[in-house]
């Protein structure tokens, strides 16, 4: 049995990058940081459209450290993306009133990028050719003793209608859940009927999940569900 896995890893693998080119929106993975500092340390870009991984390099003005979302459209061609302090589009500038997003004082001393795990989660708007829904959050009790918590899971929406289809924010820092949460982690799956979204968070101190239903129509919740153990704030990441 143990000598089978390896070989059903590597199908995983084949599996996911035939998925990932088909779905498009999946397609470019931006990594790295300084993006001035010229290669190796600039901006890395990985194109998996083709199904085979394709390495290049871009001098970005927005740098990374630990946030970093971004989403590509059914082609593969790169739409926007963010590292928790503003929205890029695809020119590489700022996205028409992506600038503010995570107000406080956190995004005062991260302006070079947030280094929370997790923090921007991007997702298309179910049965929208245009709108797309960004959850994201900060460190809302920077500079307190305690450690870093997200009080707030803020939603930014943006329409690719906009600025000649580069897009825009039309609403932007929206509180859809109000808490005491683990920093970042901000997870989602599709629901069963393949149409809609669930997107979940942590509660401090607790083994309590707070779920969102994200449908064409409407964001349903916050509900609640208590699983597992109790997590205290920690490091790590989330995943389905």
């Amino acid at each position: 049995m143990d000598k089978k896995r390896p070989l059903l890893i590597i199908l995983f693998l084949l599996m996911y990058a035939i998925s990932v080119a088909q779905q498009g929106i999946n397609n470019n993975w931006l990594m790295g940081y300084s993006s001035w500092g010229g290669q190796p340390f600039g901006q890395t870009k990985i194109d998996f459209y083709n199904g085979t991984p394709v390495l290049s390099y871009d001098s970005l003005e927005m740098d990374f450290r630990h946030t970093h979302g971004n989403i590509s459209d059914a082609t593969g061609n790169m739409m926007f993306y963010t590292n928790g302090y503003y929205l890029a589009d695809a020119t590489n500038d700022t996205m028409q009133n992506g600038s503010g997003i995570n107000p406080g004082a956190y995004a005062n001393f991260a302006s070079d990028g947030f280094a929370i795990a997790q923090a921007a989660l991007i997702i298309q708007k179910p049965s929208s050719n245009s709108i797309y829904y960004m959850f994201h959050g900060s460190c809302d009790n920077y500079m307190m003793t305690t450690g870093c918590r997200m009080h707030q899971l803020y939603l930014t929406t943006i329409d690719m209608n906009g600025n000649g289809g580069l897009g825009n924010v039309i609403t932007k820092n929206v509180p859809v859940i109000i808490d005491t949460l683990s920093t970042g982690k901000i997870a989602a799956t599709r629901h069963a009927n393949g149409r809609d979204w669930w997107v979940m968070v942590h509660r401090v101190n607790s083994n309590q999940f707070i779920k969102l239903l994200i449908t064409p129509t409407v964001i349903l919740g916050p509900y609640t569900q208590n699983i597992g153990v109790t997590r205290q704030w920690d490091a790590g990441q989330a995943w389905f």
